[in-house]
């Protein structure tokens, strides 16, 4: 049986800390319980209301948020906290435990439109995936299910998966009238099956590659740290609504060039990526009040 491992992630709100599990802890639906009576169908939701701090609990995808009161900060509490959900996770008890069947929602997906022709974004009125996952090839998508069943369409160049939206990078051996109905179909049907959108494999390796990354990352200077917030705050929203991502990776106080990573329909795309260079560019020199600053835009 596989062990799962807990990482902690910081979130927007500082009284809430997100525990990420390598493994899916519910296939279809999250949970919200803001004291332990509602908590009754989760016994780990229990078991974590007995903690004097705990104010709510979440049940997600791969992950278990939690809000605290303000009683204490998280610095104090985290780790053994993050401990606990493991050491629960590992024992096999029962999670969430579905006294009824939920009712079958019809899944809906719509077609749309991104600043790149190459592009299509396919919406879900549901959530698919929580991060970005970007796939280039079949065999990059060995861990990704509805990417691999993509990829079998020979029209198909790339696969972007964020939130509640698959965005279809295409070759131009096709137009996309002649296969978005197809396509939009085929997803809709993928997800109303319960297939899996993402395996376990993949939250591993993702949370594998993340704590590498932090292990051998050199922490964020106060200006660069200024540039992620103001990216992630005014800049990636818009970016998601047209079908992609976009990832801050580096900054040079000599040159004062900022290096940002475009994916999904942003990427690859020529009009987008000036569009988002000059916008982000004008963006940053009037909030950071620097107007040497450029942003170099890469395709990832």
């Amino acid at each position: 049986m596989p062990t799962f491992n807990i990482i902690i992630e910081p979130t927007s709100n500082k009284e809430i800390k997100k525990f990420v599990a390598n493994q899916f802890l519910t296939r279809s639906r999250s949970y919200e319980f803001k004291n332990i009576d509602e908590a009754k169908p989760s016994p780990l939701a229990q078991e974590l209301f007995y903690l004097p701090f705990v104010k709510t609990v979440y049940i997600a995808q791969n992950f278990i948020a939690v809000e605290k009161f303000s009683i204490l900060e998280w610095v104090d509490v985290e780790n053994e906290l993050a401990e606990q959900i493991q050491n629960y996770l590992n024992s096999g008890k029962e999670i969430v435990e579905e006294i009824d069947s939920p009712k079958k929602i019809p899944v809906t997906v719509y077609a749309e439109s991104t600043p790149n022709p190459g592009v299509l974004k396919f919406v879900a009125n549901k959530p698919l995936v929580d991060g970005t996952f970007e796939f280039k090839n079949i065999d990059e998508a060995k861990n990704a299910p509805l990417a691999q069943a993509l990829f079998h369409f020979s029209f198909i160049k790339e696969v972007f998966i964020s939130a509640n939206y698959v965005s279809v990078t295409k070759f131009e051996i096709v137009e996309w009238q002649e296969v978005s109905l197809e396509l939009r179909e085929f997803i809709r049907t993928f997800i109303e099956e319960g297939k899996q959108i993402l395996s376990d494999a993949i939250l591993s390796e993702t949370k594998e590659v993340s704590a590498s990354e932090k292990k051998g990352t050199i922490p964020l200077d106060d200006f660069s740290q200024k540039i992620v917030e103001i990216l992630n705050e005014y800049v990636k929203p818009a970016v998601a609504s047209d079908g992609g991502n976009i990832a801050f990776q580096s900054f040079d106080k000599e040159s004062k060039t900022v290096k940002v990573i475009l994916q999904g329909a942003c990427s690859g795309c020529p009009s987008s990526t000036i569009t988002l260079k000059n916008g982000i560019e004008t963006m940053l020199k009037d909030m950071l009040n620097d107007d040497g600053l450029r942003v170099e835009a890469l395709n990832g």
